[in-house]
């Protein structure tokens, strides 16, 4: 998908990741040739000056400025992220595609992935591959979301600190000490973040400290350390029924506030990436990593106490040779995943507790999952002509559970294992330039998505080798083309996925779902963004975009019991998204950047019949930036959230179930109308 992310040209301090040339207000790009990784086809890019247009702390405006991604945010701590529509029928979390932070993967053994371990401000950028196209990264059916980390663009030393004060008691400080000279590039972020919430039962502390450090030994070797740490509470107010959510959305689940539940983690990401140059066309990196996520949960029916050790290696060749129509580039490599996952249940005795919430009572479940990925992928660019490129890719992968009992015994103990036939993925691009400002794309990929350990069980807690993994084939045709001086961004994507062996997380208990596989669903769409630089004087430049997502996404082949939902729209998916906006920027530092989202209504379950309401958000930034020294800095802004104070869920909960008699529950509400405010001193040591 072409560049979409409309501040990001307007600020001009940001381009993809295969942009060779960058001024101040205008980018130049190069032929998608240039990183073969990711291919010929466009991805999208924000950064951090796209970030620095909201609230420091709201990561899903930002990703939601893309057409074809909608990220549903229950709370700080609760995400779920779709593209293209996939993922959507996920109850909690993010699946279906990979997450990766400075190239190092970080989805789970079981492909769950959580964005909110990572501080929106030490990101340098956030790229997105849409739909199975990435072959180096996976290739799911959801895409790949490449998280980078924030570095200082020149050499020598600086400490930045970002102080922010908001609604709901928010408290959050960012500070950052960067130094780049000679070999030696380092930088060390220590995060501080609290806030009560709008809601009951919904407090959340985070303290988080990131080191990326890179050594270069000389032109051909380099070395990377990343470690990124990161301890937070959250308390959990959970989801509402229609009548709750329309009587008061910020009183929290009557039982989740009567165990006061909450989470707690800890999470340790180590990293280190060695970097050689074999020659001027040949290049090698490659990555060995480790994580800990040790996680408790006290929820009303039960409390998860559980702890998970990943471990594994990505490696990418990279080169280059010449044939007769021009440069040919090329990639291989491999990735392997391992985790161990621990985690058991316990009683939850708050109900005799006496009003003091949660009390861990006998021990209940005691499991292992040994879980295995292992991903071989390459690609092969190839010029037809001057203006003419094709690509071939590919991804292998081979995905293995390993399920331990360790609680029951004889013939109660659900001991199993479970390994998943090895998959082979294609992918074919092609791009032509019809000039030096216009070029067309077409991309036929396969993708897949594993069940989770959990979804092959039956309701008796027994592997059921019937269930398959998700595959689906995805068409795309797209444009991107630069405008009336270049002055003018547009860029247009169609395309269709069909999906088979739909995975259905059916849901048989409070804290129990069963996968299935349940047809087959057709995802059709049209992706739209354009934006425009307004140059009123030699100091003031306005500069209006539009991001467009239609999906037209639906159950092609969906027989649950006695129900037919073929035909159906598919569950969790919005028809409709937009988001615009006009930015202002003046040369003495002033700046102005108003928003707006607007969602369609969503269907909340498989048979139609409930949808929740449409809403629009309308959001506002002031800021002011001056160098009041040779070497110091100081910035300020104030912005305000959801002016129109909209009642709008924020996130959704897919086919929920009522049990002991009370109402489903479906509503996440979002924040009320609020405000911050943040302060910015950067000094150059």
């Amino acid at each position: 998908m072409p560049l979409v992310l409309c501040a990001q040209i307007i600020l001009a301090q940001e381009v993809k990741k295969d942009s060779i040339t960058q001024l101040e207000e205008v980018v130049i790009s190069e032929k998608r040739v240039s990183n073969p990784v990711i291919g010929i086809t466009a991805t999208d890019v924000i950064g951090a000056t796209t970030f620095e247009n909201y609230s420091p702390l709201d990561i899903a405006s930002s990703i939601n400025q893309i057409s074809g991604v909608y990220l549903l945010s229950g709370a700080l701590n609760t995400n779920r992220i779709t593209i293209r529509g996939v993922g959507a029928r996920t109850p909690f979390g993010t699946d279906k595609l990979r997450l990766y932070y400075n190239e190092i993967p970080i989805t789970n053994g079981s492909g769950f992935s959580t964005i909110e371990a990572f501080d929106l401000e030490n990101l340098g950028s956030i790229e997105v591959i849409k739909g199975p196209k990435g072959s180096s990264y996976g290739s799911n059916l959801g895409g790949a979301i490449l998280l980078q980390s924030k570095h200082l663009k020149k050499t020598g030393s600086q400490l930045t600190n970002n102080f922010t004060l908001g609604s709901y008691n928010l408290i959050k400080n960012n500070l950052d000490l960067s130094h780049q000279e000679g070999k030696i590039d380092l930088s060390l972020k220590y995060g501080h973040m609290e806030t009560d919430g709008y809601r009951e039962n919904n407090r959340f502390e985070r303290e988080a400290i990131l080191m990326n450090t890179t050594y270069a030994f000389d032109d051909q070797n380099k070395i990377d350390l990343l470690v990124n740490y990161i301890d937070y509470f959250a308390q959990i107010p959970s989801s509402l029924s229609q009548d709750a959510f329309e009587e008061d959305p910020r009183q929290a689940a009557f039982t989740w506030k009567q165990a006061q539940g909450f989470e707690a983690n800890k999470y340790t990401l180590l990293g280190l990436t060695y970097s050689h140059m074999f020659s001027q066309k040949f290049k090698n990196s490659t990555s060995i990593f480790y994580s800990y996520l040790d996680h408790y949960e006290p929820r009303p029916f039960n409390i998860l106490d559980e702890f998970t050790n990943g471990f594994g290696f990505r490696t990418n060749f990279s080169g280059s040779f010449d044939i007769p129509a021009g440069g040919a580039v090329y990639s291989f490599g491999s990735e392997l995943y391992k985790d161990e996952y621990h985690w058991g249940t316990y009683e939850n005795l708050y109900r005799d507790n006496n009003g003091n919430g949660s009390l861990k009572g006998n021990q209940i479940s005691n499991n292992r999952e040994f879980r295995n990925q292992l991903n071989v992928f390459g690609t092969i660019t190839l010029p037809l002509s001057r203006n003419f490129l094709v690509q071939a890719g590919f991804n292998i992968n081979n995905t293995s559970y390993d399920f331990r009992d360790i609680f029951n015994t004889a013939e109660d103990n659900k001991s199993a294992e479970r390994n998943f036939k090895t998959i082979f993925l294609p992918n074919v691009d092609l791009s032509y330039a019809l000039s030096e400002d216009a070029s067309l794309y077409a991309n036929i990929s396969k993708g897949f998505s594993n069940p989770s350990l959990e979804e092959t069980l039956t309701p008796d807690g027994v592997i059921n080798p019937e269930i398959a993994q998700e595959t689906g084939i995805n068409y795309e045709l797209g444009t991107d083309l630069l405008l009336a001086s270049k002055k003018l961004n547009l860029s247009v994507a169609i395309y269709q996925m069909d999906i088979k062996n739909l995975l259905v997380a059916q849901r048989v208990g409070e804290d129990q779902f069963i996968g299935k596989n349940a047809g087959r669903t057709k995802h059709q769409g049209l992706e739209l963004e354009t934006n425009y630089r307004i140059k009123i004087n030699p100091d003031l430049a306005i500069s209006p975009f539009i991001s467009y997502t239609y999906n037209h996404h639906k159950f092609e082949d969906f027989v649950d019991g006695d129900n037919d939902y073929s035909g159906n729209p598919l569950t969790g998916v919005p028809k409709n998204k937009i988001n615009a906006g006009l930015q202002l920027k003046h040369s003495s530092g002033f700046y102005w950047n108003t928003t707006l989202q607007h969602i369609d209504e969503i269907p909340l379950n498989d048979a139609s019949t409930l949808f929740s309401n449409r809403f629009t958000l309308l959001n506002t930034k002031l800021g002011y930036s001056k160098e009041i020294a040779r070497s110091f800095v100081i910035g300020i802004d104030f912005g305000i959230n959801n002016i129109g104070d909209s009642q709008y869920a924020q996130s959704v909960l897919i086919n929920a179930v009522g049990f002991g008699g009370a109402a489903p529950r479906y509503y996440y509400p979002g924040n009320a109308r609020n405000y911050y405010g943040s302060l910015q001193l950067s000094y150059k040591l």
